[in-house]
């Protein structure tokens, strides 16, 4: 049983207090979602440790000083009270009133752990789930009206000195410490006889007289003993006057203060009615009236962001990180983001954890962010309750991942015909970044006679490329939240996935089409090239894709020597899809028209591996230079220079992030934005037929 012990000592000297702060059991706290034991064996403890009152951070709050230690597996304290303040003669009244405190501690945590099945901590066998502090360092403690350890009661002990004097008899016969408890003050006082005073025989005390309650009798049954009632006649009528009226005046003021003290607990009760327990707890350890609480808790409901002074007993990082992500998975899952992908992100602990809370509601999310917080929330789901939700870092943090997630699965599902064709390069800035590549010149030369290996050569190409900042913007509403549609909300980061993906695609055909002209003054695809095929010869068939293939194959080098690169990629609009696809993939090919020439039935194409890519945008008539029957030959980006799609330093997929608040709008924006360029870089890993005549 844990005990907090006041002993007023005598001669003005300082209060001592002792007792058990924690008995190393389970304690439920605020913010965490499983109980926490704090493990004793782990604990830093300092030599000294501050005495608060309702673990406040504040002057006036420190009533005392004391020192901690470990004992059979508990957290005692012993110490004294050092200060004068409000708050330190609350607590010595309401003792000798009768009323019970309990201890707190405060700690900062550096090493914890979720234990799901059980553990022995603290010679004491835990079942789980419980969160196993390991390490942590002792900073206060605190004298609370409720403690967190809900498995042990408390009981107060009042122990003061009795010397007074009544009507000018010292009642010196009685011990110097006798200890009295706060019920005991009630009861009616022995009056000493007035026989006269025996003198202490060789150095020795004179005994005090014994209590009727010694005897095994009550103070009512010793008023009916007759050797009572002979003392107490034996004492003069003045002096049992007296004593009776002190008696009596003590024990009616005993009681009413008990009494008072109990209405004035259950009226706060009352007020806060669970729902504001560190107002509760700061009211009742505070001396404070029932009106008084009343105004605190209508000043907190109407805060346009409530503030909260936590009683939390444990400082550590499981309240916004293990918990915190345990939310996010569970969102994530509710969205439809697959389990694999979080695993990568978050493990397969809180992926499971989250598993559990995934359908939680919206509005359970926002009261949950605001526990994380610390941000008290109020019985209604109103626009007070949202909007301090709105102001809090979890929530904002929350949303912004599950919206990323969500972003990044869309990203990743749609498929990207330009990753095919081009490479990938990363640009440290926004301006035009040449791209710079060494191609050597020469060839291998035989070795003399002397061994002497000649000098070789390389000269420096270059290209370009640049970045630019597509973006947009979307909102969480009120309308939303209330309506508890988060699915409405994650459409949009999926729509966002889908554009970001396809924006690649975009920025690489409309640049395609438009044949943009290179550094030598020369178009992309031109004849002085000797990349582009036209006229009626042009359009697809066999006879123009062999022509393609032997113009690609004939490309040279700056020393003018073939490149030996074959092509990987036939690129044709949808028009034009299965008719690629007859001539790359057929056994045989069947030759019709007034030729009478003998062909073998063998399909040639078939063996030059090309991979037929089709795409709706070649044919698309809102992209400049679009047509349906020009098509396209590409080398393998691994092996030639054809396209480069650049990135800002490495990051290759689109980002979401918070936006600032709209003030006339009553929700949470987000925006979401990518970073991308895309530009040509060698005419000499493509190929391009008209298709039609000029």
């Amino acid at each position: 049983m844990s005990e907090f012990t006041l002993i007023e000592a005598a001669g003005g000297a300082k209060p001592k207090v002792t007792g058990l702060a924690y008995s190393g059991g389970k304690m439920n706290l605020p913010g965490w979602k499983y109980p926490v034991v704090v493990d004793l064996s782990g604990m830093e403890i300092p030599d000294t440790v501050p005495l608060l009152t309702n673990h406040e951070n504040k002057t006036d709050s420190r009533v005392g000083m004391i020192r901690v230690s470990v004992k059979n597996n508990a957290l005692e304290i012993a110490g004294e009270i050092v200060s004068d303040s409000k708050d330190a003669q609350d607590i010595v009244a309401q003792s000798k009133a009768g009323a019970n405190w309990q201890l707190s501690i405060g700690a900062d945590v550096r090493e914890c752990e979720l234990v799901k099945s059980s553990r022995e901590v603290n010679g004491q066998s835990q079942e789980g789930p419980f969160y196993h502090i390991k390490k942590s360092t002792l900073r206060e403690v605190s004298v609370v009206a409720v403690g967190a350890d809900a498995h042990t009661t408390m009981k107060v002990t009042a122990k003061f000195n009795l010397s007074k004097t009544i009507e000018g008899d010292s009642m010196s016969n009685e011990p110097e410490n006798k200890t009295v408890t706060a019920a005991e003050t009630a009861k009616p006082p022995v009056v000493p006889k007035t026989e006269p005073e025996k003198k202490p025989e060789d150095g020795k005390k004179t005994e005090p007289e014994k209590k009727p309650e010694q005897d095994g009798k009550t103070a009512e049954a010793a008023d009916c003993d007759p050797d009572k009632k002979a003392k107490a006649e034996a004492v003069p009528p003045a002096i049992q006057a007296s004593a009776v009226d002190v008696t009596v005046a003590a024990r009616e003021a005993a009681v009413a203060a008990v009494k008072a003290e109990r209405e004035r607990v259950t009226a706060i009760q009352s007020i806060c009615n669970g729902e504001f327990p560190e107002i509760e707890g700061q009211a009742i350890s505070g001396g404070w009236t029932p009106e008084v609480t009343t105004k605190k808790v209508l000043e907190t409901l109407r805060a346009e962001r409530p503030s909260s002074c936590a009683s939390i007993v444990v400082h550590a990082a499981p309240e916004g990180g293990e918990l915190r992500k345990n939310i996010e998975a569970a969102m994530c899952l509710r969205v439809g983001v697959s389990a694999d992908l979080l695993e990568k992100s978050y493990g397969a602990k809180v992926v499971e954890a989250g598993m559990a809370d995934m359908d939680m509601p919206l509005r359970q999310l926002l009261i949950e962010c605001m526990k994380l917080d610390g941000i008290p929330y109020s019985r209604g789901f109103d626009n007070e309750t949202i909007r301090a939700a709105f102001s809090s870092v979890s929530l904002p943090g929350i949303l912004s991942n599950v919206a990323n997630k969500k972003l990044l699965q869309s990203y990743e599902a749609q498929p990207i015909i330009a990753t095919k064709l081009c490479s990938t390069g990363d640009l440290n800035d926004f301006k035009e970044n040449d791209r710079f590549r060494l191609t050597d010149v020469g060839d291998l030369l035989p070795i003399a006679a002397d061994g002497e290996i000649k000098d070789g050569g390389l000269i420096e190409e270059s290209a370009k490329n640049q970045l630019d900042t597509y973006g947009k913007k979307f909102c969480l509403t009120r309308k939303m939240i209330i309506n508890d549609d988060l699915g409405a909300f994650m459409k949009v980061p999926t729509a966002m996935g889908n554009r970001a993906a396809r924006l690649i695609d975009q920025l690489f055909f409309s640049r395609l089409l438009r044949n943009p002209a290179q550094a030598d003054g020369k178009a992309l695809f031109h004849n002085g090239h000797k990349n582009l095929l036209s006229g009626a010869t042009s359009a697809l068939s066999a006879d123009s894709l062999k022509k393609a293939i032997q113009l690609f194959l004939d490309q040279v080098d700056a020393d003018g020597q073939p490149i030996s690169v074959e092509p990987r990629y036939l690129l044709v609009p949808t028009a034009l899809k299965h008719l690629a696809i007859e001539l790359t993939q057929g056994a045989t090919l069947i030759m019709s028209g007034t030729d009478n020439a003998v062909r073998p039935a063998l399909n040639v194409l078939a063996d030059e591996h090309l991979n037929v890519v089709s795409s709706p945008y070649l044919g698309n008539s809102a992209y400049e230079g679009a047509s349906q029957t020009g098509w396209y030959l590409f080398g393998d980006p691994k092996t030639i220079d054809t396209w480069e799609i650049g990135f800002l330093k490495g990051k290759r997929t689109p980002t979401v992030e918070r936006g600032e608040t709209d003030f006339n709008t009553l929700g949470l924006w987000f925006r979401v934005y990518f970073d991308l360029g895309v530009r040509e870089q060698d005419h000499r890993g493509m190929v391009k037929s008209i298709g039609a005549a000029n």
